[in-house]
């Protein structure tokens, strides 16, 4: 690895998330969820220059592109949208009560969509795991959750690797099965937003613990990564190396105080280090719930 964790985006997120880095179109993709904004960005040097940027009027959790059609399958709101790239918003299915949210996302190496979800009020056990199946359908895969977070696959496909920021866990699980243990406990933060390398590292952003670890597929740390700020949330590598670690953070529920203390919180963070992973892979299948 080299140099330092250091700011590379103009905005502050007050939560950002979903770092995405899309080869195909050489963007860097993040959400604001409690703003329901999706920003799309390109390299302009060091920096990340936004080349657009879309609302979906509902907070939004997290966004993968679809294969074969333009746009991104969303977990938002209370269950699924699709968001084109005009930024016209279509509803597709709610799956979670009133007082749920869609929170973390992602697509395994098949193109199914696995979605997670929590309570507004964090309670314990009120989100779940779910998985868009390439016929539409969606199938509960964990019926119980606190927050359900960041997402990755071993290079084989064969462990999921899954977060719940709220008990500060991330458990490997057989994907089909969702027989899993308990690799990692939260020493320092929570692990939230989660990458998996081509050596098979898995990278963690600690939320509250004001840095990145780099974990062992057997769950011990690597190496770490501080940065300036206590709240990263989640982590993406790419970038026109391929080897760019690009890293959201935070700045909800701070007061004044600590926002003064923080002035960079919110905002995207990137440093070099010298290993690839891969890119954000699309959804393969009918959208969930559509009709038309």
């Amino acid at each position: 690895m080299t140099g330092e964790l250091t700011p590379v985006s103009v905005e502050a997120a007050e939560l950002g998330e979903c770092a995405r880095w899309d080869a195909d179109r050489g963007e860097f993709l993040w959400v604001d969820i409690m703003a329901g904004v999706l920003r799309r960005a390109v390299e302009d040097g060091d920096r990340l220059r936004t080349v657009a940027e879309l609302s979906i009027g509902e907070p939004l959790g997290a966004i993968a592109p679809i294969a074969d059609r333009a746009g991104w399958l969303c977990a938002a709101g209370r269950g699924f949208r699709y968001l084109a790239p005009d930024g016209t918003v279509t509803r597709l299915l709610d799956t979670e009560p009133a007082d749920v949210r869609m929170n973390d996302a992602a697509c395994d190496p098949q193109g199914r969509f696995w979605a997670g979800s929590m309570a507004y009020d964090q309670r314990a056990g009120a989100g779940r795991l779910l998985r868009c199946d390439p016929d539409g359908s969606v199938r509960v895969m964990l019926p119980t959750a606190t927050i359900a977070n960041g997402l990755g696959w071993s290079p084989d496909g064969r462990t999921l690797y899954h977060a719940d920021s709220g008990v500060g866990i991330v458990t490997a699980y057989d994907p089909e099965t969702m027989v899993g243990q308990v690799l990692i406990r939260s020493e320092r933060g929570a692990a939230d937003g989660i990458t998996v390398d081509d050596e098979g590292a898995i990278w963690a952003a600690m939320n509250g613990g004001g840095e990145v670890r780099r974990f062992a597929p057997d769950g011990s740390t690597l190496s770490v990564l501080p940065l300036p700020v206590s709240r990263p949330t989640s982590v993406a590598i790419g970038g026109a190396s391929g080897q760019r670690l690009f890293v959201t953070t935070s700045y909800e529920n701070m007061t004044p105080d600590e926002r003064a203390q923080e002035p960079e919180a919110g905002r995207v963070f990137a440093v070099e280090v010298g290993v690839g992973a891969p890119p954000v892979r699309p959804y393969r299948g009918e959208l969930p719930g559509f009709r038309g």
